[in-house]
């Protein structure tokens, strides 16, 4: 694999760890064990079947749980600790620690990525969550699922496409993070004011 290929391997890995750490461990390993792809030497783990077992499990654990309001916020809360380093070692672990400066300069860029999808998620579904009706929440569920896989494929297949595509992606979720803070804090403040809140 040539050196764009593999930086955008580690951007999709970071990238779509944010936003579902185990189907990205789970596809990612899949891949590798049908021979769908060569995995570099660093994600070989994922393809051996205890690892697929356990992140397979994962994946269906999180399926349901981020189709439920609230539950889906404390979910992203309590992965707020696990998506960031994931996706840091993902995407390390595409060039192997051999080439321990790429690595690193990787392993920045796949924590970075994590952070921003995990950070854009997590806002998104909160400000859902305001909303009493369930149906928007099972749809940005559902896009979320369809978009890693997406991604996934992009990044190996069609490298350049990918990263042109993730750079439009960033900008979309700086420009969603700093809105949904607004929204968040107006809402909270609302709340502390003893005003109802907009229906």
């Amino acid at each position: 694999m040539d050196t764009p290929q593999l930086i955008a391997i580690a951007a999709g890995l970071g990238w779509a760890s944010g936003l579902r750490l185990y189907a990205v461990l789970f596809l990612t390993g899949l891949a590798g064990h049908f021979g769908w792809v060569s995995l570099p030497q660093g994600l070989h783990l994922l393809q051996s079947p205890p690892v697929l077992i356990a992140s397979g499990c994962m994946l269906f654990v999180e399926f349901f749980a981020d189709k439920i309001p609230m539950l889906d916020s404390l979910w992203d809360a309590v992965h707020t600790l696990v998506r960031i380093p994931a996706g840091a070692a993902l995407a390390a672990s595409v060039f192997g620690w051999d080439h321990a400066t790429a690595a690193t300069v990787a392993g920045l860029l796949g924590g970075t990525l994590a952070a921003t999808a995990h950070v854009a998620k997590a806002s998104t579904r909160a400000a859902v969550n305001t909303s009493p009706e369930p149906f928007s929440n099972i749809a940005l569920s559902l896009a979320g699922d369809a978009m890693v896989p997406m991604a996934l494929w992009l990044s190996w297949s069609h490298p350049w496409l990918f990263l042109a595509g993730l750079l439009l992606a960033l900008v979309v979720m700086v420009l969603l993070i700093r809105s949904l803070a607004r929204f968040i804090r107006a809402l909270w403040q609302r709340r502390r004011n003893g005003r109802p809140t907009a229906a």
